[in-house]
């Protein structure tokens, strides 16, 4: 199918003279009829084009029956760890700008030979507008070369990640270099695991931005969201330079000296940093979930409502963000405090194995490689469950453990579940991600190598710089791409929500989709 057919297929413009009747949109499995909100507002009303501003609005499109707060204690607690985050940065950088002229200006001159300084900060600066600068890349490519676009993310993640791993082996950096060479072994087996399923990927890959071409709102959402994750980035790593400096107990340190913010201690130290980085994963999550339960409500309009009676909703990207900054807010917070948890536990897996490996500990070696694993399947349980679960809290509101749980019973009852174990879009954004972490990681390791700080010298920082290079680099490239990834989730929800929209108001689609896979089409009318 051509770029050029597509465009027309999907695009929501008015419809053919066919519309779907209301049974089209309210049919679905007995199983499901007394758990299922209804579906958006259907009205008797003529077309209405997405321009006309006598449309329904998003709100009025996707009414909910009881308009309340979800999950309102997350919204507390939300509101108390960037709180805490607020204040932890404020004081210490206040102590940081204190001692500034000791630190250094720039790369070079810091009197600071014992913790991070200002070389850091502008490591962290230079990172975050690496990583900026690659995900909108990728962003471009994907719109651009849509039909080559899995290939090109499977061969280039490939190559640079083993490329990364000889560098690493041949400066004799073996931990990093060891991670990197299973990251890109296991990319490989993937990719060619995936490869006869690439035509079907591809497809959903068009439609998607088909959808978002014909739909500006989602690209300045995605935009947005982009941008506003990698200021906060560029705020914690301030912050996390700041914290070493201010609370490392160490007899030269001049910022011990400044009276804000208690004494210089180890445990200080590390509560701080455990805390700040909590804090930077758990808001990142929650800006990016925000984007996506905004982008899903226009994806959502799109499927149920581009080909409808009543016609698209009238700015439907505000109306959702609207829902996610107010009544689902509590949903998002809760959903994003759980995969937060998990990747704190992971970093700090990571740097225990770290420290075993120095001290040659084989045994808790493995025993924290198990666990990484374990945490690893647990991550990508939450993140799966979640990504499917905030297309449905966009649409119809919803706390996020029935949500959650409703979301999966209506995927799996529907069969949906094959198509989307199908669908390669994740896992190859995925893997898009991981490209651009190894970018920005192995840029703050060859910025460590060259500018050679006094505090440095024997590298003892590069695992955590290295580190959290990798982090910033993966958060700010998921931002990018949650275009693409809600899309997807939202298609998928949608369909299992009432498959015979699509069959009404796309029909070319539908059959594309179900002549290759005849078996759920059974099943879901079924």
């Amino acid at each position: 199918m051509s770029g050029e057919h597509n465009q027309q297929q999907y695009t929501g413009e008015k419809p053919p003279r066919y519309p779907p009747s209301e049974a089209a949109f309210t049919q679905s499995a007995p199983s499901y009829q007394p758990q299922l909100p209804p579906p958006p507002n259907e009205s008797t009303k003529p077309y209405q084009n997405k321009h006309d501003l006598n449309a329904l609005t998003f709100e009025e499109q996707f009414k909910l029956e009881k308009p309340r707060w979800n999950d309102l204690w997350a919204v507390f607690l939300l509101l108390g760890v960037l709180g805490g985050f607020t204040v932890v940065s404020g004081i210490t950088i206040h102590a940081y700008a204190q001692t500034k002229s000791f630190l250094g200006g720039g790369i070079y001159g810091s009197g600071e030979s014992f913790s991070l300084n200002t070389n850091t900060i502008i490591l962290f600066i230079f990172v975050v507008v690496i990583a900026l600068g690659f995900s909108v890349a990728y962003f471009i490519l994907a719109r651009v070369f849509t039909k080559q676009f899995i290939w090109i993310t499977g061969i280039i993640n490939i190559i640079l990640g083993l490329a990364t791993a000889i560098y690493y082996f041949t400066e004799h950096y073996y931990s990093a270099a060891i991670v990197f060479l299973l990251f890109a072994l296991f990319g490989a087996f993937c990719f060619f695991s995936w490869i006869r399923r690439i035509p079907f990927a591809t497809l959903i890959l068009q439609t998607v931005m088909d959808i978002s071409r014909a739909h500006p709102s989602v690209l300045i959402v995605s935009l947005v969201g982009t941008l506003v994750v990698s200021a906060f980035a560029a705020w914690f790593s301030v912050t996390l330079v700041a914290v070493y400096v201010k609370y490392n107990p160490t007899a030269d340190s001049q910022s011990c000296g400044t009276t804000a913010g208690g004494n210089c201690s180890h445990a200080t130290l590390i509560g701080l940093i455990i805390f700040i980085t909590f804090c930077g994963y758990y808001i990142s999550e929650v800006i990016k979930n925000i984007v996506h339960t905004t982008i899903s409500g226009v994806y959502g309009s799109w499927y149920f409502c581009s080909r409808s009676t009543q016609g698209m909703p009238r700015w439907p990207a505000l109306g959702a963000f609207k829902r996610s900054m107010t009544y689902s807010l509590g949903s998002i917070s809760f959903g994003s405090l759980l995969v937060s948890i998990i990747q704190l536990l992971q970093q700090l897996a990571a740097l225990a194995e770290q420290a075993a490996r120095q001290d040659n500990n084989w045994i808790a070696v493995i025993i924290i490689c198990f666990i990484r694993c374990l945490l690893a399947v647990l991550a990508w349980a939450v993140r799966f469950f979640n990504h499917y679960a905030y297309c449905y809290i966009a649409l119809y509101g919803a706390a996020y453990i029935p949500a959650a749980k409703e979301t999966w019973k209506l995927i799996k009852d529907r069969g949906i579940d094959a198509l989307i174990n199908d669908c390669l879009i994740d896992p190859v954004l995925n893997l898009g991600s991981t490209f651009v972490a190894y970018v920005t990681a192995l840029f703050a390791y060859l910025y460590l190598k060259y500018t050679n700080p006094a505090y440095n010298q024997g590298g003892n920082y590069n695992a955590p710089i290295v580190g959290f290079s990798f982090v910033i680099g993966l958060q700010i490239c998921n931002i990018a791409t949650v275009p693409i990834k809600s899309g997807t989730a939202t298609f998928f929800t949608a369909m299992a929500r009432d498959p015979d929209v699509l069959r009404m108001s796309y029909p070319e689609l539908y059959n594309q989709i179900f002549s290759l896979y005849p078996k759920v089409q059974e099943r879901i009318h079924s």
